[in-house]
């Protein structure tokens, strides 16, 4: 028993657990909230309904970079002279799939479990629901009640469409698609975003045939318009085909493990058959089956949090909502992110400590949330971004100078490739001289992303970048020129 939990029974004789913090949700955002408080002095509890780890180690990060790297690896290795011809062949799906089984720990959380146990925080295997202020249930009868904090870290699921038939011809979603043990011999997605993107990528690699439908007019849109580009280039040059301003009208499937029939709005090839359907077009929260009603909020909301990540219209201030169910960004790094400062925020009021508010990048403020959001692609090839695109800036009314730079004319670029292809672009806020925001696409170039992270958290002046020489010759050596075209040099 931790040290400062308590085991009470209730007017009723049921057996209640007291705690200074639950957490509802076991994925890598609980499991930070968790440590975070216990390693500040609290008890805390964890309460998770699947494996310990969540969607990020079993059906999204993990088991997604695992099918993905082999890819990208062969496509690189292919323009390095003396490997070109040794990597010529195609993938073998059975040990691509494999590797992705371990990363995935074979979908068993023995070792999270473990972890837990290491770290000194209690795990409550079931599903737990809010019944009033600072308590929770779960489905194995017991109560909890929490002292100081309840944190709502349950994540989020894909959102599928209201499509005629959809639901019946039952689509893959996310987990389905990271998880397959076989290749199916034709893949039909729906969605150009990053989950879209990356699995028509590792599909097509393993030998699907791959149709990519975008409702839209370009692949992800919350990049810069160029990524998209680039990519789209390269997944049809792949044999990806892809289709973008297109609707899904209705989706038919006559029996289980039988062919799908997608059918389009009009114009040509109105109906496409295929063996498999991915549906990648949205998220929505984890929320619908957790209670809220008992503490006046609605059931299936995202949850509206201040910077602490402390729900906003739950008195007293004991509920928290951290990670994807926030809806502030749907990462897993953000996730962890948000863990931390919601820990620090939840340890600090426990001991009566004033938070550290009128800190922008304080201990206490989820600032990167809005400011400095990270973000990779693991595409063929990558596309990596931190803070605001171009559009996203003036939209917020900022005075603004871009700066793009071809990739492929560094040095240590056309080293680590023949033929490299790729672009970089930074985003300057003319009143104070610092970076909004960083762009690059090509291979390798999720690497470079943390020093343009770093550059626009730390809101780092242009004239101090000038004195960050990068190592000759690498990739990084674009920071240089980016820096060179913005000064006229």
């Amino acid at each position: 028993m931790s040290a400062k939990r308590a085991t009470e029974a209730d007017g009723g004789g049921t057996a209640t657990d007291t705690y200074d913090v639950i957490v509802l949700g076991g994925g890598p955002t609980g499991e930070n909230v968790a440590d975070r408080v216990h390693a500040a002095g609290l008890s805390a509890v964890l309460v998770e309904s699947e494996l310990v780890g969540g969607e990020c180690s079993y059906w999204a990060c993990m088991p997604s970079k695992a099918l993905l790297r082999p890819v990208t690896a062969r496509s690189e290795a292919r323009r390095v002279p003396g490997l070109d011809e040794a990597v010529g062949g195609p993938l073998n799906p059975p040990a691509v799939l494999a590797h992705r089984d371990v990363y995935a720990s074979y979908w068993k959380d023995d070792g999270q479990v473990r972890w837990l146990d290491s770290v000194g925080v209690d795990l409550v295997r079931g599903h737990g629901r809010l019944a009033g202020p600072r308590r929770v249930t779960v489905d194995d009868g017991r109560t909890l009640t929490a002292r100081h904090a309840v944190a709502v870290c349950t994540g989020s699921r894909p959102l599928l469409p209201g499509i005629p038939g959809l639901a019946e011809a039952r689509p893959w979603v996310s987990r389905d698609a990271t998880s397959a043990q076989s290749v199916p011999g034709r893949l039909v997605i729906v969605g150009g975003g990053v989950v879209g993107v990356e699995m028509a990528t590792a599909w097509r690699a393993l030998g699907s045939s791959v149709t990519l439908l975008v409702r839209g007019d370009g692949l992800l849109p919350r990049m810069e318009p160029f990524a998209g580009h680039l990519v789209a280039e390269s997944l049809a040059e792949a044999g990806v085909f892809l289709r973008t301003g297109v609707e899904v009208r209705e989706v038919r499937r006559e029996a289980p493990g039988g062919p799908v029939t997608v059918v389009l709005d009009g114009g040509e090839e109105a109906e496409i058959i295929a063996d498999e359907l991915l549906i990648a077009t949205g998220r929505a929260p984890r929320t619908d089956d957790l209670g809220l009603e008992t503490v006046g909020l609605a059931p299936g909301s995202w949850l509206d949090v201040d910077d602490s990540c402390r729900v906003k219209a739950v008195g007293d201030g004991w509920l928290y909502g951290v990670g994807d169910v926030n809806h502030r960004a749907l990462l897993t790094h953000q996730g962890k992110y948000q863990a931390r400062i919601a820990g620090a925020a939840i340890a600090a009021r426990a001991r009566g400590v004033p938070l550290l508010e009128t800190d922008r990048w304080g201990a206490h403020s989820a600032t990167a949330d809005t400011d400095a959001v990270p973000q990779v692609v693991f595409s063929d090839p990558e596309a990596a971004a931190v803070g605001m695109s171009a559009a996203e800036a003036e939209r917020a009314g900022y005075r603004i100078r871009v700066v793009d730079q071809d990739l492929g004319a560094v040095a240590g670029a056309s080293l680590y490739a023949e033929g490299y292809r790729g672009r970089a672009r930074m985003v300057v806020d003319l009143s104070r001289e610092v970076l909004l925001g960083a762009t690059f696409v090509g291979p390798g170039v999720g690497e470079l992303l943390h020093s343009a992270t770093i550059a626009v958290a730390g809101e780092v002046p242009i004239e101090r970048l000038w004195h960050a020489v990068p190592a000759y010759p690498t990739i990084s050596e674009v920071w240089l020129r980016l820096l060179e075209a913005y000064r006229g040099d």
